[in-house]
């Protein structure tokens, strides 16, 4: 069944547009399952469950940390966790560079923007992070890379606006492209779109889509 679900909406994403399949609260057998179909990114929420999973399951598995992430718990995904989605805070980063520097490795990141109308999603102000990127301590970090920007669009049936928030999150990697990572050739994602809004995401410019229920069953 899940494998079926994987082809179903790997067959709605074009080429160009990475597939992070979710498998929160999911058993290790069901991304096995998915691996042995070819998959091989894969989003997690939480720190542990996800520390769990990197045991045991194949070491060529690109992991996500999809979910928000605190301070206190960046050391355990530092020595090998591909790319984190939910950078909310200055201070976040920093731990992320200090964990990635203790590991020798540098770690991919994306800055999460707050772009949906509630105000229970986390994430940055377009101004935040032009004063963050234009920062001194930021210019020294060694040990992170920030590859694009992520954001989460309203739980909302109004399709008009899901859109408009996306075009937002666009618009923002737009200008930081521009001003900031011009000649970047490694800050190129935008991560946006999930199981219920990845199909307007891609429209909109979205690179990355986080699919979970759509794949494995509603949890």
């Amino acid at each position: 069944m899940i494998a079926e679900n994987l082809k179903n909406v790997k067959s709605k994403i074009p080429d160009g547009v990475t597939l992070v399949a979710v498998s929160k609260t999911k058993p290790a057998s069901d991304i096995e399952l998915l691996y042995n179909e070819g998959q091989r990114v894969f989003g997690e929420n939480k720190v542990q469950e996800l520390v769990d999973k990197y045991e045991v399951l194949p070491k060529d598995i690109e992991w996500h940390l999809i979910g928000h992430l605190q301070t206190n718990k960046v050391k355990y995904i530092a020595p090998f966790v591909s790319l984190i989605h939910s950078i909310d805070s200055f201070k976040l980063l920093k731990e992320v560079d200090k964990e990635a520097k203790k590991q020798n490795r540098i770690v991919n990141c994306l800055l999460q923007f707050h772009i949906a109308s509630e105000d229970t999603k986390f994430g940055f102000s377009i101004d935040e992070v032009k004063d963050l990127l234009s920062s001194n301590e930021f210019v020294e970090m060694q040990n992170v890379s920030i590859v694009g920007v992520m954001g989460m669009a309203s739980f909302t049936d109004d399709e008009e606006e899901v859109r408009n928030e996306f075009r937002t999150l666009e618009s923002y990697f737009n200008v930081l492209k521009s001003h900031y990572f011009k000649f970047n050739v490694n800050f190129k994602e935008i991560s946006m779109g999930m199981s219920g809004d990845y199909e307007i995401a891609i429209e909109e410019g979205s690179t990355m889509v986080r699919v979970g229920s759509s794949i494995f069953g509603t949890r």
